[in-house]
């Protein structure tokens, strides 16, 4: 069965290595048939939070919000793609978050992290784990951590070393699972 799963981007830096995370998933979830749009922070141009999404009266949100709600409000599961930045998320991934909440609600998300080094991002995918619960998005167990990101996926996000398929298979095998898991959950209610 399809499911949609946007795939949103944390960093905006120029030279960006998490691009390359973003579409290898994405091409990963389309090549399964679901459907995966890429939220990328530096095309949204979000201001820094001002104001959350469901604090504007109805209809008066700025459009880019209420696109991303609606997005958000048909997604089954989310896949974040984190860079690690002084052992934490980037600024602009945290942004882009904390504009939504009730749209996040009893959907599973899947923590990609990445970084240039050899521990692959996994100190920001800890804190990350924390605000995606408390957004109402818990994180899949599985982690995709990606160390030396630059040598390991080419810039069309395709893979240079063998291993990151199998692993992105396996990770993606366990978002689906619990994606359909709580959309059939979310379709008989939800505890509030």
């Amino acid at each position: 069965m399809s499911l949609v799963v946007p795939v949103i981007l944390g960093s905006v830096r120029s030279d960006r290595q998490g691009l390359r995370a973003a579409r290898f998933l994405v091409a990963r979830l389309e090549a399964r048939g679901h459907e995966a749009p890429l939220v990328d922070p530096a095309e949204l141009k979000l201001p820094l939070l001002d104001r959350m999404y469901k604090e504007y009266p109805k209809g008066e949100a700025p459009a880019v919000l209420e696109e991303l709600a609606t997005l958000y409000r048909r997604a089954d599961a989310v896949v974040v793609v984190s860079a690690e930045y002084n052992h934490s998320i980037p600024p602009a991934l945290s942004n882009t978050l904390d504009h939504f909440l009730e749209e996040y609600s009893w959907r599973p998300s899947a923590i990609c992290c990445y970084s240039a080094g050899q521990y692959g991002g996994v100190r920001a995918a800890m804190q990350l784990r924390a605000m995606l619960s408390e957004l109402g998005m818990s994180s899949i167990p599985s982690l995709l951590p990606i160390p030396r990101i630059g040598k390991a996926l080419d810039e069309a996000g395709e893979p240079a070393e063998a291993w990151l398929d199998k692993a992105a298979g396996r990770f993606l095998d366990e978002l689906v699972w619990y994606a359909e898991a709580l959309r059939a959950q979310r379709r008989t209610g939800t505890p509030y």
